[in-house]
């Protein structure tokens, strides 16, 4: 949501912000709007304090015998009582319309975000670790993984396109991978764990940027409330309509959920395999912080997802998102990149974003900075993937798989597969 006292202020700054949105101009338009709100207003309190005042001076004239002065206020009181319901219904409904249009506008973007149409733009920060080399033919997950339990077709059978049964050995591995995420993060970073609502109220996705312009990408329940796209929605949303303390803060919540997303943007892309599914499990980070330390906090919560990767020694590299890809609700994302041997290139693993106090102005999330009594902030809020459990899987599929069609088990995962080492095809 965006602060319509910095628009009045600077319009020309943020229709500059939003052209490198590849948006249109909006401020004249929706200061147009914001002057006739303010007018009526002012208009309707100016008839509210008139007719109030106008309804005392009925019984004075009345006592003071004055009949004519008080028919001239009574029909005057008639006549507010008349019109000041049409002016305060016009005056929602315009205010109604200002919010639902600053609610369609995205995020502006940080100032180092490059320029771009597309992911093609995006800018390489760094790498970390080389691709590793195989003296046999590589594989895809997608056909090395059903001989080691990605049972695609079953899923398909049960649920439909984009659904994937997982079995056996993999099935433990997927668990592992979801565990070993959690450990990470609470025990070498200092997150709490959280274990929040998969179905969540209007509110919740409103205030967590996912509506009303990504209800098509939701799944809806026939009682009206949403499956989550990612634990985010629900995170964020804990300090909704809440002041906090600027000594509490920040706040880093980290949870290992379902996630549900039909998709309906992604038509003909990765039909193939275990990439994009309407159902996911995801380690999600969120960190609710203070304007001043939020710069530090994305760097921060970007190398957290990045130790996830070296631990598991996958090589990857940092992607600056630029604004032709930046997603709706962020300043600035950070993509980790996980290198696919059998797609040859790099694919996203990881999201870390900085919305800044885009989410935190919907949600009404505050705090009373150090020292002051009356004074209160809108914090900012960052997100972050973690570790995204099926993606996760294919990469150690592809970078660990073998000749003959087995994957070694990360190191740092064999504890958690009960000392496995090997994961072998079942005949």
């Amino acid at each position: 949501m965006h602060d319509l006292k910095q628009i009045r202020e600077n319009p020309a700054a943020f229709d500059a912000a939003m052209a490198k949105r590849g948006g249109e101009p909006v401020a004249d338009s929706l200061l147009a709007l914001d002057e006739r709100n303010r007018a009526l207003l002012t208009e309707v309190q100016t008839g509210q304090a008139r007719r109030n005042e106008a309804s005392k001076m009925i019984g004075q004239a009345k006592g003071q015998g004055d009949e004519e002065k008080a028919a001239a206020l009574m029909a005057e009181v008639g006549e507010l009582k008349k019109r000041l319901p049409l002016l305060e219904e016009e005056q929602k409904t315009l205010a109604a319309e200002i919010q639902s249009r600053l609610a369609s506008l995205p995020n502006p973007p940080a100032d180092d975000v490059p320029m771009g149409q597309s992911e093609d733009d995006n800018v390489e920060l760094k790498r970390v670790g080389a691709p590793p080399e195989f003296d046999f033919d590589v594989k895809d997950h997608a056909d090395l993984g059903p001989p080691l339990g990605l049972d695609f077709e079953t899923g398909t059978k049960i649920s439909g396109a984009r659904f994937t049964l997982v079995r056996g050995a993999v099935a433990k591995l997927h668990r592992a991978l979801g565990q070993f995420g959690l450990d990470a993060l609470t025990g070498n970073h200092g997150f709490e764990e959280v274990y929040p609502p998969l179905l969540v109220n209007d509110e919740t996705m409103y205030g967590a940027d996912k509506l009303p312009k990504f209800a098509e990408d939701l799944f809806r329940t026939t009682d009206g409330r949403w499956l989550i796209p990612t634990a985010e929605v629900s995170l964020a949303n804990i300090v909704r309509d809440e002041i906090l303390t600027e000594e509490t803060l920040p706040l880093r919540f980290v949870a290992l959920t379902s996630c549900f997303r039909s998709e309906a943007g992604s038509a003909g892309r990765d039909t193939r395999g275990y990439i994009r599914q309407h159902q996911f499990e995801k380690v999600e980070m969120v960190s609710i912080t203070t304007p001043e330390a939020s710069e530090a906090e994305h760097e921060r919560m970007t190398a957290c997802a990045e130790d996830i990767l070296t631990r598991l020694d996958l090589p990857f590299r940092r992607m600056n998102l630029s604004t032709g890809d930046l997603g709706f609700g962020a300043a600035r994302t950070f993509d980790l990149e996980v290198w696919l041997p059998g797609q040859d290139s790099y694919r996203e693993i990881s999201s870390c974003s900085t919305c800044r106090d885009f989410q935190a102005r919907r949600m009404n999330a505050r705090y009373r900075p150090e020292g002051e009594t009356k004074g209160t902030r809108f914090v900012h809020t960052l997100n972050g993937s973690g570790l995204v459990v099926g993606r996760m899987l294919v990469a150690i599929l592809e970078n660990y798989q073998q000749a003959d069609g087995s994957v070694v088990v990360p190191k740092v995962l064999q504890p958690y597969m009960g000392g496995t080492e090997l994961l072998e095809p079942v005949q």
